[in-house]
Order: structure tokens, then sequence, then C-alpha cells
């Protein structure tokens, strides 16, 4: 008979195309993965992975059996949470994801609220890009993700909490610098710096400023916004960052000032994002109010 330790060994091998990595993953020995996986696909009949000495391959009919699986899993998943919604919020770990925009500056100011008022929470943090985080919460593989929107989340649940501003970032005694606002028209003749293709803070601005990519291509490939801050204080050029990451990027370096963006806003809407059957939505509702309250007091 299938069990769902086999299908849950067979998922971990298909994401790390790799049985030792997967056996790691899965806190088994590689040999107890390897016979897990040879009794399934014995007992299903087909053949799931192609496998040698130094890779590992889904077959095209393995593919079909790993996307039952993985319902499969989910489903058992869900049917496992499904006591924690009659008990008290964040009773039960929570897997949540984070954006690289939004963790580093709205983690610190999380942690101590939800420590005070729920002192036993266990959460499981992932930091990643908006289509990856996307689409481990629609396969199960996460609880919930926070975003930055508008973003694609077809078939899912968003659940705003917050709304923000960007602000222009240049050294003291730039043109501009001194100003209160600052128009996108404004700000092009500064070379402005933006994070590399595929964050979604890139899109947010270039819509908010009404800019084509063209526009802010300058051969840079920041990933961080520590990284853009960097390059300002070298001369390189201004940015443009997120209200909540004000505090700690700009603070500690008394050469920069920031300018608010006069352009249309809010320019992006922060928000949780969760399967429709969901079946912990207490839980994501009170690390919900968590998030506003630790944002509402950086503007206190």
């Amino acid at each position: 008979m299938l069990s769902f330790k086999q299908l849950t060994y067979a998922l971990a091998a298909e994401e790390t195309l790799h049985f030792k990595k997967a056996a790691d993953k899965c806190h088994v020995s590689q040999s107890a993965l390897s016979t897990a996986l040879s009794q399934l696909e014995e007992q299903l009949g087909v053949q799931i992975f192609e496998r040698d000495n130094k890779k590992v391959l889904v077959t095209p009919i393995g593919r079909e059996v790993l996307d039952r699986a993985r319902e499969i899993v989910a489903q058992v998943n869900s049917l496992q949470n499904l006591s924690s919604s009659l008990k008290e919020p964040l009773s039960f770990p929570l897997s949540v994801g984070v954006i690289p925009t939004i963790a580093p500056y709205l983690l610190p100011k999380m942690f101590p609220i939800l420590n005070q008022r729920y002192p036993n929470a266990e959460l499981r943090i992932v930091e990643e890009q908006s289509h990856v985080l996307v689409e481990k919460v629609r396969k199960g593989e996460l609880d919930t993700a926070i975003l930055a929107l508008p973003y694609a989340c077809d078939g899912l649940l968003t659940m705003e909490f917050w709304q923000e501003d960007f602000y222009w970032v240049t050294l003291k005694g730039d043109k501009y610098s001194q100003q209160k606002e600052i128009t996108s028209d404004e700000m092009m003749h500064s070379n402005l710096m933006l994070l590399k293709e595929g964050h979604c803070l890139k899109d947010h601005i270039l819509d908010a400023c009404k800019l084509s990519k063209e526009q802010t291509e300058h051969g840079f490939g920041a990933t961080s916004l520590n990284t853009l801050i960097q390059m300002v204080l070298g001369k390189l050029g201004t940015t443009l960052i997120p209200d909540m990451a004000l505090d700690q990027l700009i603070s500690q370096n008394k050469e920069l000032t920031a300018v608010h963006l006069k352009e249309p806003g809010p320019h992006r809407r922060i928000a949780f994002i969760i399967r429709p059957n969901f079946t912990r939505l207490s839980s994501v509702e009170a690390l919900k109010q968590v998030c506003r309250d630790a944002l509402a007091g950086q503007n206190a």
C-alpha cells in the first residue's frame, strides 16, 4: 500500500533532484529514502525517476505521479491542521514567506510584538522573491506569504494590511535634496538606480513613476536595497526605497537624505496571501494585526 512517507520522499527528491539532499531534508538516511522510492515505483508499476551516480531526473510519467502526490500531501496536511483552526491563534507552527524588500525592515519591528502577545508562537520564515513564494503557497509548501501588491496571485486570497509610499534617496547637497517632495520627471536627471529584473519593487517603482524599463537600465545588478544605498554613498547615482526601510537604511548614514516621491499613491500595498481553503485563518489574522501594529509604531 502507498504511504504518505513515500509521497513526501518523492516530492523532496523532485525538489532537490538529489537523493542525498532529499534524504537530509526528510531527516532520514539516503538508503532509507532510496528504498522507499523504489518500493513506490514498484507498487505503481512506473518509473518516476531516472538516476545515476551524478544526477536524478523526473520521467514524464513521473511528473504526472508527482503532481497527484502533491495534491494528496496538501490535503493530508490540511486535514492534520484542521483541529488547530479551533485552538488559539498561532498555537501551531506557521510557515511564512517574505520578500527581500520587506523582510529586513518588517521582521525586526514585528518579532518583539509577536513575542509579547504570543510567547509560544513558532514561525518558520522563508525569504524569497514573489514568484517563488506564490508557487510555494499554492503547492502547500508555505502556509502564507507577505508580498507587495499589485502582484498576480491567481487562485489565492490576499489580506492587505499596510500601504506605503516611496522615497528618493540622494546625497545631501545634491540638486533637489532640500525639497520635501520630488516628481518622477525631476528625479530622472539623477541617474536613478533600481533593483535588478525579477524584484517586484522595481515594477512597482516603474508603475508609480510611469517609467519604462529602458529609462532605468544602467547595467547595475543590485539584489538588495542595502547595496543600492551603498552605491548612492559611492556617488554612482540615486535610488528609491519604501517607507518601511527608511529608518534602517537612512538613519545611520548622515550623508544621505530622503525626499518623498510626489506621484499618486499608495505606491505599494502590503498583504498576506493564503490558499482559499486554508484552515488556520485565525493565525494569519493574528499575525497580520501584529505586522500592522509594528509598522504603525514606526510612524507614531
